[in-house]
């Protein structure tokens, strides 16, 4: 068994606006990375669209429709401030939707160990019923959903490594004893949830914020001390990694100074105990990471940590 890497040509037709950080040549970039001869023993699969009733899973139906309403013939629709859609976005987030859930598909099956997901625009800020910070479709969320509701996973875990606190994964699973939500980021910081105290209606909303500044050795630590004890205790059956590469000294969009070691180090923590406790089953897409040579740098050190299973 092997990674799995999730890809379709339609994440590029995602438009923003010039000098917009989250731009289609973020995915050329990883696409560049990971043409390199060692990861040559990837699986690669193009992503395919999901459909409505997968996207429910996490969203209502009125705001999946009001999306897929909102989606322009030509030129750029204003969601929110920095969130556009251009002619290609809708079946860019369909197919980033579907590529999480194929991954699940295929990790839970047993057909591979680990999978990866390497599609925008990011998904992670997207609430039950707003579209924010780039995101339109949360696709950790859906993911998780799915795992549950086709594989019959009891408990999975999502853990976002992201700069950003991931407010719509929150918002989700905030009532819900079934998911768990783990995340380290910078504070203060868009989009300013994310404080210790947020710990959902049973406990399973795990905030680990970090000060501008700090480096691999605090994030470790916090790491270790908040998202790792907690997961032991709370036994998935499936661990979802929202992998966002901004928290790289090189990132323009925030200022936490993690190195690509660092998200090696984190993937590796999390396949040990995967190992440990549910059959090595892990799945990880996309989210943010807005400078490129630290964005390949990262994605690198984190396929190839997937790839050692």
């Amino acid at each position: 068994m092997t990674t799995l890497l999730l890809h379709h040509p339609a994440t590029l037709e995602h438009k923003t606006p010039t000098g917009h950080p989250e731009r289609p040549d973020r995915i050329r970039a990883v696409e560049r990375t990971l043409a390199a001869e060692e990861f040559t023993p990837l699986i690669r699969r193009l992503a395919e669209k999901a459909d409505t009733d997968t996207i429910c899973l996490a969203h209502p139906r009125a705001y999946v429709e009001a999306i897929q309403e909102a989606a322009p013939d030509t030129g750029l629709v204003g969601i929110d401030s920095d969130t556009v859609m251009s002619p290609g976005t809708l079946e860019a987030i369909e197919r980033g939707a579907g590529a999480a859930v194929q991954a699940v598909d295929a990790v839970m099956t047993g057909e591979v160990q680990n999978a990866f997901s390497a599609m925008r625009p990011p998904g992670h800020h997207a609430e039950r019923t707003k579209a924010m910070g780039f995101c339109f479709y949360n696709n950790a969320a859906i993911a998780a959903r799915h795992a549950q509701t086709k594989h019959g996973a009891g408990h999975v875990a999502i853990i976002d490594w992201d700069v950003h606190h991931g407010n719509g994964c929150q918002d989700i699973f905030w009532a819900d004893k079934t998911v768990l939500y783990a995340s380290t980021h910078q504070m203060p910081l868009y989009p300013g949830t994310g404080a210790l105290s947020e710990r959902g209606d049973f406990d399973t909303i795990v905030n680990a914020p970090l000060r501008p500044g700090s480096g691999g050795e605090t994030f470790r630590e916090a790491f270790e001390s908040r998202i790792m004890a907690r997961l032991e205790d709370f036994g998935p059956d499936l661990v979802i990694i929202s992998a966002g590469f901004d928290a790289h000294w090189r990132d323009p969009l925030a200022n936490l100074r993690l190195e690509a070691e660092d998200f090696a180090w984190a993937t590796r923590k999390l396949m040990e105990f995967a190992g440990r406790h549910c059959g090595g089953r892990v799945v990880s897409v996309l989210e943010g990471g807005y400078d490129l040579q630290g964005l390949s740098d990262s994605v690198a050190a984190h396929v190839r940590t997937l790839m050692e299973a």
